[in-house]
Formats: C-alpha cells, sequence, structure tokens
C-alpha cells in the first residue's frame, strides 16, 4: 500500500516531540492505518523495532516475567540488533494478544522513559474486559484511530490541490462543483485505507469488493475470538453481520436484526462491538442548552465504523452512479451516516461520540440530526435533502433553545440565512456543502463572527 500523510501522522510527530510524553496507545479497528501510521513516523529515528504479538515468538518475550530493562535486552537479542545512540521508537502491535506486554507499558514509562514506546491493538478494550487485565491507568495515553476522513481521503487521492482549497473560508464558489463530486465518491467507497489505494489505482468498484468482503470475513473472526462460549459467538457473528443494514437508524437491542435474540445479550455483544470499534451507539439528548445529557433510556442510532462497507453489505454501491445527490435514495440515511462518520472522527484524542437531539410527545415529537457544543452554545445540525427540505424538527429546537444559530448540511451552496419559525423566532440558519463538515469547527466561528453574538 502506498503511503500517504495523514492526520494520525501529524499527531504521532506532535506525540513523539512532547516533554510530557507517555507511551502512546492507539486504538482503532483492524486495516484502519495503525501499524501504517507509526511504520511512517519511524523514519524520524535513529532506531526502530517493530514486535507483532500475533507472532508467537515475539509475545513470548512478555510472558517471561523479566524486569524491565531486562525484557528491552530481550527483545534487542531475539531481533539480533544493537542498541544505536540517538532516539529508539519501540513499537508493540496487536498487544491485544499479551495481557503482560499490556502491564509492562507501566514500566516503561516509569524506568524506560527515553524509549518512544507506542503499542496499538484493535481489540484492546474488549481483551481487558474478557481477559480481566489491570491496566496501568495515567501512565498511558491513548491516540483513537478512524477510517480516513474526507480530507485524508483528498489527499490519498493524490488531490493536494483540491485539499489547500479547503483552507479558504469562505470556500469559493468555483470548487463545488469537483468538492461534491469527490465527496460521492468519497461516501461511495468509505475511508478504509486498502480500499482508497486501490480505488485510486483502478477507479473500478467491482475491484473493491473482495477487500470488503475480506475485511468484514476479518472483523467477525476477530471478534469470536474473545466470546466465552458458542452461543454468544454466535451473536456476535450475527449482529455484526446485521449492523450495517440496521446503520443509521434507531435500534432496539431485544430482536435485533430480524433474530429471536433477547435484548440484555444483544446489549452486550453492541457494546463489545462499540469497544472493538466497529459500531458506535449514539444516544439522544432533550437538552437545547449546556451541559448536554445524554439519554441512555432511549433508543439509540446506529452509526457503523465505515459507510464504504456498509453501502457495500446494503448494496448501495449502484445507486451512487444513479443519483448525484445522496439524499436521493436509501431515505436519505446515507448522508447522515457519512456525516455521522466525519464527526465520530473530529477528535482522536478522546472518544467522545455525536449526540443528537429529540423531543418525544404524542403529539409533536421531533427529531435533530446531531446536536455539537460550541462557544458555550448547542447548536443543532440537520442533514437535509438537496437545496431545500422541511426543518420542523429544526424549528422545534430552535422555539427551545436560548440562542438563533444552526446549521444544516446539504448539497447545496455556503450561505447564511435568516428563518422563522412557524412561532415566530427568528434565527441564523449556516447553509453548509455536505463536504465541508470536516471544517465544521471553524466554519461554526466563521458563522458566529458573520452574524454577531
Amino acid at each position: 500500500m502506498e503511503p500517504f500523510s495523514r492526520e494520525l501522522i501529524r499527531q504521532l510527530i506532535k506525540w513523539a516531540d512532547s516533554k510530557d510524553r507517555k507511551p502512546l496507545v492507539l486504538r482503532g479497528a483492524r486495516q484502519v492505518g495503525k501499524t501504517t501510521a507509526v511504520n511512517i513516523l519511524s523514519k524520524q529515528f535513529d532506531q526502530y523495532i517493530y514486535l507483532n504479538l500475533e507472532r508467537p515468538d515475539d509475545a513470548d518475550l512478555f510472558g517471561r516475567g523479566l524486569k524491565i530493562k531486562e525484557l528491552l535486552q530481550a527483545i534487542f537479542l531475539h531481533k539480533n540488533v544493537m542498541r544505536k545512540n540517538g532516539r529508539l521508537l519501540l513499537f508493540i502491535d496487536e498487544i491485544q494478544n499479551s495481557p503482560q506486554a499490556v502491564s509492562s507499558l507501566r514500566y516503561f514509562y516509569e524506568e524506560l522513559p527515553e524509549i518512544f514506546t507506542v503499542a496499538a491493538g484493535s481489540l484492546f478494550e474488549v481483551m481487558l474486559e474478557t481477559k480481566q487485565i489491570s491496566f496501568p491507568v495515567g501512565r498511558v495515553q491513548f491516540s483513537f484511530v478512524y477510517p480516513l476522513t474526507f480530507e485524508e481521503f483528498l489527499e490519498a487521492a493524490g488531490e493536494r490541490n483540491t485539499l489547500q482549497l479547503l483552507e479558504n473560508i469562505p470556500f469559493p464558489e468555483f470548487g463545488y462543483p469537483k468538492l461534491f463530486k469527490l465527496f460521492h465518491t468519497y461516501a461511495l467507497i468509505g475511508g478504509m485505507p486498502e480500499i482508497v489505494n486501490k480505488y485510486r489505482q483502478t477507479e473500478n468498484i467491482s475491484d473493491l469488493n473482495p477487500i470488503f468482503q475480506s475485511l468484514l470475513t476479518g472483523y467477525i473472526d476477530d471478534v469470536s475470538k474473545y466470546a466465552r462460549n458458542e452461543t454468544v459467538r454466535n451473536i456476535l457473528k450475527h449482529c455484526l453481520e446485521s449492523a450495517p443494514l440496521e446503520a443509521g437508524k434507531r435500534v432496539t437491542f431485544a430482536g435485533f436484526g430480524n433474530s429471536n435474540y433477547r435484548s440484555r445479550e444483544v446489549g452486550e455483544v453492541l457494546r463489545t462491538l462499540e469497544r472493538a470499534m466497529l459500531l458506535y451507539l449514539l444516544y439522544p439528548t432533550k437538552a437545547t442548552k449546556i451541559p448536554i445529557m445524554i439519554d441512555k433510556k432511549k433508543s439509540p442510532r446506529l452509526q457503523f465504523f465505515d459507510t464504504g462497507i456498509l453501502n457495500y453489505v446494503n448494496g448501495l454501491q449502484g445507486f451512487f452512479f444513479k443519483f448525484s445527490d445522496l439524499h436521493s435514495f436509501y431515505k436519505g440515511l446515507i448522508a447522515e451516516h457519512i456525516v455521522g462518520q466525519e464527526l465520530v472522527a473530529r477528535d482522536t484524542w478522546t472518544s467522545r461520540k455525536p449526540i443528537f437531539w429529540v423531543r418525544e410527545k404524542k403529539q409533536s415529537s421531533a427529531e435533530v440530526d446531531f446536536v455539537v457544543q460550541f462557544d458555550g452554545y448547542v447548536i443543532p445540525l440537520e442533514v437535509k435533502a438537496g437545496k431545500s427540505g422541511t426543518l420542523r424538527s429544526l424549528h422545534q429546537f430552535m422555539n427551545q433553545c436560548d440562542h438563533g444559530y444552526a446549521v444544516r448540511l446539504y448539497s447545496g451552496s455556503l450561505r447564511i440565512e435568516k428563518v422563522k419559525t412557524p412561532e415566530g423566532k427568528i434565527f441564523h440558519l449556516l447553509n453548509l456543502p455536505y463536504f465541508l463538515v470536516g471544517r465544521l469547527t471553524d466554519y461554526l466561528r466563521w458563522f458566529l463572527e458573520k452574524v454577531g453574538r
């Protein structure tokens, strides 16, 4: 796979330059680019040692009960290398395969702080729970790794001039046609690095499907390793296969995916898949002001981790060639889902998930796709069809909130307009093209400065 720059690599460089550095654990699903990013980082070091704990001989190093300095010597001996002068990067890949390796991170922090230690695991948190491992809290830091964002997709596709154009705020109108087309492609194939790289080479969707299937099969096999019995293994397989079919919808646990499974066992499995970062359960809030409290008694909306795999499983790929607007098929869920994928990836240092807003009353229920906290406000985001589309739920939110700012993400041009709710409240609406959702913070700042506080 051809290497390309992404935000993760820039963050790894920032971590390496920090004086308060701790061992770094990269968490994310398999094949999202963790290992590739660390290999690129290694070029900046004088010495690089790579351990893959899926290999028994590498994993065995941590099972000998050695003290940390003896362990480091054993690693050099095992790799048949001498310690060089300068900076050493030690990468412990697939660390979920060794509880002892997890425990050793504490001692790398306490006794060998001069070693730049990075670990990665695709099922890290699942392993901690199932094997009841004591984790060195406070002695490591985390970075969460997701599929490529749209801007990283542009970088991988060689669209560096287009990427540079996004730095302009407001975005120039002459760039709209190309950016909408590229975002449409991104929504079609998703952000898995191998998929993006293959598509760049062939631009043939049918060439991608064997890779999509291989990824899905690999995830099922991976997660099944941590099932405590055959029953749980079957539920895990069913839920992971069903998740792309249920993505974008509010789900109930009982009978999930047209099954006979009970709420408790499905809930346990979906939370396991969430810890594996293969899906996210997005919960609603009723709040229109800070603090935003989520309501876990209400049914969550399911966000799958990659929209490209979702399209493959649902057989939606052909629709992308028939329609130019993401809202023109599959009930508009793809537009909302790809926006959700971008929002999930906004903050890689925490695992905060997007939130949506609900008002559930018999005569006047309403649901706003997302809400975000910005500059002391809770700002609603609606993902809407084309250049029009009803804003009834958004109006209900605005009637309840104590400010006058809202956002619509759609397939139209960047503009700000004044809108009045049926009840008479006037507010400012930022109409933002889908492809700018990755720059949401910048545009919210621009929006509020433009209309005044």
